[in-house]
């Protein structure tokens, strides 16, 4: 700039570079030295009393103790250092403010990744309330489903929740189906019930491995939940159960028919006990019989030839990511 200002002027030079005209003959002019030093306070902690305050608060007796506690602590020792934000400002001016209380850390919970080729490799199990009769009454429905079929394997209606009848439950389910050691994992949510002692040494017993969802966590037992959704927005769920019979006999009218009639969307509007039974590759065949004939008649009313809905070959609880590909 100095170069331009004899021929351009030093307000049209500063306009072009964009710099304000008090800047630069502030820079240009010498800052007169300061006739003594900036005055020291009297309320100023000299160093050695810094050092001192530090060292309090790092000692083994105060460094997982917070300045408040630590102020409090000296002063019915009766001592007192300084004021508490001092003692803020000299941590932070060392970087030492954080979190100084001992507290528990808890690794991560693992999500859990389930993968089910076929009936009787994953089931899921919740419990969930009924009302009953009166306010604040209750019934408890335990529900046992299997992961790749949709079907219900077992159900109980009980007054209360209890590890026992869990346990008796899950034990009948596998005998039904004859479940052999190593084959099956039963995945549920971490309910008091579900990490039952009973519950968890029947199926260590059994070879039967253990799933649980992470804390608070209600996406990872997604099978259960979606179940109970169609469970109490059926057209016949009644708003109060008049009695532990009446819930029984609702719940055994209504597992029947969504185990043998109810077309599920996600197993290609295929009933669950067709797919849990190995029924379905002969009704998916006759389908596509059907769709045949509708195509050969009418084929100008497909913009191509109709295909039969087909159950997903591969059902997961948490997929995982497939990892991106960058070029």
């Amino acid at each position: 700039m100095n170069e331009l200002a004899p021929i351009v002027g030093r307000k049209h030079a500063c306009d072009v570079l964009g710099r304000s005209r008090a800047s630069h003959y502030r820079t240009r002019r010498p800052r007169p030295p300061r006739p003594h030093p900036p005055r020291r306070s009297h309320r100023a902690l000299s160093p050695l009393e810094r050092e001192q305050i530090v060292a309090t608060l790092d000692s083994e007796r105060f460094c997982d103790q917070a300045p408040r506690q630590v102020w409090a602590a000296l002063l019915d020792d009766g001592v007192y250092l300084c004021s508490v934000p001092t003692m803020y400002r000299l941590l932070r001016e060392r970087h030492e403010v954080r979190e100084r209380r001992l507290v528990a850390r808890h690794p991560a919970a693992v999500k859990p990744e389930l993968l089910a080729t076929g009936p009787n490799q994953v089931w899921s199990w919740d419990i969930t309330k009924l009302r009953g009769p009166h306010k604040w009454t209750w019934f408890h429905l335990y529900v046992i489903i299997d992961v790749y079929s949709r079907y219900v394997i077992g159900w109980a209606v009980a007054p209360r929740e209890t590890g026992t009848l869990a346990e008796a439950l899950i034990a009948e389910c596998l005998r039904v189906e004859g479940i052999a050691r190593d084959q099956l994992t039963i995945h549920a949510d971490r309910g008091s019930s579900m990490t039952s002692k009973p519950v968890v040494q029947l199926l260590a017993d059994l070879g039967v491995t253990r799933s649980h969802s992470r804390p608070h966590q209600s996406n990872d037992n997604p099978f259960s939940e979606a179940q109970f959704k169609t469970l109490k927005y059926w057209p016949t769920f009644p708003e109060r159960f008049t009695s532990l019979e009446h819930a029984r006999a609702f719940t055994d009218a209504f597992f029947a028919h969504y185990n043998q009639r109810h077309y599920h969307t996600g197993l290609g509007l295929l009933a669950p006990g067709d797919v849990h039974h190995g029924r379905a590759p002969h009704i998916i065949a006759a389908r596509q019989q059907v769709l045949d004939r509708a195509y050969q008649q009418h084929p100008q009313r497909f913009p191509r030839p109709p295909r039969a809905l087909q159950p997903p070959n591969t059902v997961w609880i948490n997929k995982p990511e497939q990892p991106t590909m960058t070029t």
